[in-house]
């Protein structure tokens, strides 16, 4: 009999193709959650919407439209509601996978914000205790100096979208070195690798147009290959498109 039943369970999915994509996982779990349940112990009733949630049917069969048409019973509604939270529980499962494999691919520290750096004393420390695989990336400004305040602004931008550089701003006055950056060469960026300096650009205002952004200076340090490729939001993607779903 359990023989008679299993072989019947086989022939309902018979030459169904394995899905692919979000909702074929989602199908391809149910199929599985129908074929690995105890035939003994699943009323038929549920077995039935169980394989009819794992094999959709057209809405132009006969016995397809009566099924839309009629009422939902509870034991239905019960039914899908805790499916609904197996589909929720399976998109957790692959969001946490991509977070694994996204934490794993990155490598080194990651910030995503820009550092205030007080005295010159933090200034020296950060250059010379972040790990040397890091890029900083410092910008000296000063108040009421033109360009400042927009570059910090781009900054903020810039730092969310390279999580893995360390974007810092000091002002000039707090270096400690305050006659080497007067007016006339602010602001100015600094960048340091492995506690060196790698590249240094005064008035850097100078190089954009009187209007910038910071895409702007993205382009700017991209031309100089100081900034890593930028990271994909595979992650909020995937979530936005699950959350379509």
């Amino acid at each position: 009999m359990e023989e008679a039943k299993s072989q019947s369970l086989e022939e309902d999915f018979e030459g169904q193709a394995t899905h692919t994509g979000p909702k074929g996982v989602i199908n391809d779990w149910r199929k599985f959650k129908l074929e690995s349940e105890d035939s003994d112990s699943v009323p038929p009733r549920k077995k039935e919407i169980l394989r009819q949630m794992s094999s959709p049917q057209s809405r132009d069969d006969k016995d397809s439209k009566e099924r839309f048409s009629r009422k939902m019973s509870i034991q239905e509604y019960e039914l899908i509601h805790r499916d609904k939270e197996d589909e929720n529980c399976l998109r957790k499962y692959r969001r946490q996978c991509m977070q694994d494999m996204h934490q794993k691919l990155s490598f080194g520290p990651r910030y995503g914000f820009v550092y205030e750096l007080e005295t010159g004393e933090q200034f020296l420390e950060t250059i010379e205790k972040e790990q040397k695989i890091t890029t900083i990336v410092v910008h000296i400004y000063e108040d009421g100096i033109k360009g400042c305040d927009t570059l910090n602004s781009s900054f903020t931008c810039l730092a969310a979208e390279y999580p893995i550089v360390k974007f810092c701003k000091i002002k000039a006055s707090n270096t400690g070195a305050g006659d080497r950056f007067s007016s006339d060469v602010l602001p100015t960026l600094l960048v340091y690798k492995g506690g060196e300096l790698i590249s240094n650009f005064i008035s850097v205002t100078e190089q954009f147009a009187e209007e910038f952004f910071a895409g702007d200076v993205e382009s700017f340090l991209n031309e100089y290959g100081l900034l890593p490729e930028r990271e994909i939001h595979a992650l909020d993607q995937t979530n936005m498109g699950e959350d379509t779903e």
